[in-house]
């Protein structure tokens, strides 16, 4: 059996052809067993298609096998003799009775597996012989205007899309394969009680607004300086992460069933501070506190007790500062193929470049259209929510009403274009502070009074949603801790499961 590159050799014994790796005993070892058995083709799992079989005929066999199976039609000899009488490729190699041979020499089912992971190999190897080719051709061609940067990413594509499938392109999918996600997508939720099809976000109300994080889906969270959205999106990201669960794929890679791994880019702070803040929220020690050793002996306890327990979170803190588009792609790519990857937060867009694909000349909105876009075609790509957080211009500052609009997005109308979700958040606490009337007043009294009524309170102001209703989730803050929280009122969460 040929698992390696196979070789033609002349009269004399020297070898002059050399073919692509590959092994046609396992694939009619494979295809004999399943049409013995079809149950075996159900214990293969999702990772082998016709597609990775060497032979075209046996890549049109196993894609009528497997569209018969998925059916719940049978699949032997017989059935398949019928559709393959007129078939030119199988008639080269025997005809019809090419099937009863697949047949006759079939191997036990339990070597099913085995023989398809096999397959699949010799697949990725022959797309990475190729894959190579290709990076080479383009990278030595004289006529190519590409910059060296602009090669190492379409490389680096190439290759994750290879690690990632198998294949290199995707090209088209069938309405059924669609319909068949969507199902499975509406089955999620369904088991959740309903509750959800995507990530949780840990906040019961914002769950129901969105559904979740969903996968391949761009989601901005905007906000004025102080408004709290860095916070809001380290929350997330530090709920996602300590709910991971997981279990492996016939492969033997993980897979997340709850929770999930997480990149959080942090632009503007530094990994220590995020932890801080971190470990503010899950101690429930005042982060300022932590920071100026201000700790009582059992508050340090309580910190070093989660520190403990937080080590092993999969959450993945990037705070490289003027970090490129580019740069931030290739290491997403990069810790989904060595880690796994479920969520991706990015604090914050502006704080991005377009890097060295971007000229010089260019302005700041070309910049960010192009940034945006990356990112909506990353979610796409590793097919996980990316959680970008983005400024807001200073024209709410001059409204009576400082609710932002997405009118208020800062640099580009692409933001909103290319985002799947928008939010807000907005603290009108944090604005009515700033108008304190003079002590001993009326006016006073009644602000007072409004304070109180505004005291801890937050809104997530959901302005633009693809797979759902806009709206405005009202949500705890906690300003010592940095922490958001639900709102809870008349015990409405019981039974929730998120």
């Amino acid at each position: 059996m040929a698992t390696a590159l196979d070789t033609y050799s002349d009269m004399d014994g020297d070898d002059i052809v050399q073919t692509a790796p590959h092994n046609i005993d396992a694939e009619q070892a494979l295809l004999g067993a399943i049409l013995y058995d079809n149950e075996v083709y159900n214990r293969l799992g999702d990772f082998l298609r016709g597609e990775h079989f060497y032979d075209p005929v046996h890549m049109r066999i196993f894609d009528v096998i497997a569209t018969l199976i998925q059916r719940g039609s049978l699949a032997d000899a017989v059935v398949l003799k019928n559709r393959f009488e007129k078939d030119e490729g199988l008639s080269e190699i025997g005809g019809v009775e090419y099937l009863s041979f697949l047949l006759h020499n079939a191997p036990s089912g339990a070597a099913g597996p085995a023989y398809a992971k096999l397959i699949f190999d010799l697949a990725i190897r022959r797309e990475l012989i190729r894959v190579g080719g290709e990076i080479r051709e383009f990278a030595e061609n004289p006529e190519t205007e590409a910059e060296a940067i602009e090669q190492i990413e379409l490389a680096e594509r190439k290759l994750f899309d290879l690690a990632e499938s198998g294949g290199a392109q995707s090209g088209f999918d069938s309405f059924e394969t669609a319909v068949t996600a969507s199902i499975n997508m509406a089955r999620a939720a369904y088991e959740r009680d309903g509750g959800l099809s995507g990530l949780s976000t840990g906040l019961v109300d914002l769950d129901r607004q969105l559904g979740g994080l969903h996968e391949s889906d761009l989601i901005i969270l905007a906000g004025r300086p102080s408004m709290g959205k860095s916070a809001l999106a380290a929350n997330i990201a530090f709920h996602v992460a300590r709910n991971y669960k997981s279990e492996k794929d016939v492969l033997g890679n993980e897979k997340a069933v709850e929770g999930g791994v997480c990149a959080l880019f942090s632009l503007e702070m530094s990994s220590e501070q995020l932890a801080t803040r971190l470990l503010a929220e899950h101690s429930g020690v005042p982060s300022n506190k932590i920071r100026r050793g201000e700790i009582t002996p059992d508050q340090f306890d309580a910190i070093r007790d989660s520190a403990a327990e937080l080590q092993a979170i999969p959450l993945f803190i990037d705070d490289t500062g003027g970090l490129s588009i580019g740069g931030l792609v290739a290491r997403c790519r990069r810790l989904k193929r060595t880690r796994g990857l479920d969520l991706i937060v990015v604090d914050y867009l502006q704080l991005l470049s377009g890097g060295a694909l971007m000229k010089s000349s260019d302005n700041r909105v070309q910049e960010i259209t192009a940034i945006t876009m990356g990112l909506k075609a990353l979610a796409k790509e590793l097919d996980v929510p990316v959680l970008a957080l983005a400024q807001l211009s200073r024209q709410v500052e001059q409204r009576e009403d400082k609710r932002p609009q997405l009118s208020d997005l800062r640099e580009s109308g692409s933001i909103e274009q290319d985002a799947d979700v928008v939010m807000f958040v907005f603290r009108e606490e944090y604005y009515k502070s700033r108008t304190e009337p003079r002590e001993g007043t009326e006016e006073h009294m009644a602000w007072q009074t409004e304070m109180e009524e505004l005291h801890g309170k937050a809104e997530v102001i959901v302005g633009k949603q693809r797979h759902g209703p806009i709206g405005t989730v009202k949500l705890s803050f906690t300003a010592e801790l940095t922490k958001f929280g639900n709102l809870v009122q008349d015990d409405r969460y019981d039974g929730y499961v998120g």
